[in-house]
């Protein structure tokens, strides 16, 4: 809903909508049925992010934001979190010289983590032993590391 909202008030600022157009659009959002929080599952909505990891973190990230025009949102001495639309692309320092794929992330309607964690135990899948509700990854299973988490989820470079 939040991601809706600003494109919503994207849209006003930039003209693309009137002040009567907004408000209308608003009220209607807040007066909608909250149907898909409520509802029990883990139905993937976005791809929220996708995390690699390298051998030289300053030259990737340059790589990325200079050719692809991806601002810089986040960063700390071993991770870069750059802007790609509503969603971003993570950046980690490495600890070889072998480039690769870390996990990737699928922002889930109605987020619930503890829904989720139940329903990955009955698959005997293995996840992260953090209690976080806000995002927790697992091993798919192919051995894939996956992040899930709402669809709003900005990351976090600590």
């Amino acid at each position: 809903m939040i991601q809706t909202i600003e494109t919503l008030v994207n849209k006003f600022e930039g003209g693309k909508l009137t002040r009567r157009q907004l408000v209308l659009s608003l009220a209607t959002l807040a007066a909608a049925p909250q149907s898909a929080a409520k509802e029990k599952g883990s139905r993937a909505v976005s791809i929220n992010h996708i995390t690699v990891k390298v051998p030289d973190l300053q030259r990737t990230s340059n790589f990325y934001q200079e050719f692809f025009e991806m601002p810089l949102k986040q960063h700390s001495a071993k991770t870069h979190i750059l802007g790609v639309g509503d969603c971003f692309f993570g950046i980690e320092q490495g600890d070889s010289q072998a480039a690769r794929v870390d996990h990737y992330d699928f922002g889930i309607a109605g987020f619930d983590a503890d829904d989720v964690r139940a329903r990955l135990r009955k698959l005997n899948l293995k996840f992260d032993s953090s209690n976080s509700r806000e995002s927790f990854k697992f091993y798919d299973p192919d051995g894939f590391l996956v992040q899930v988490n709402a669809p709003d989820y900005v990351g976090h470079v600590g």
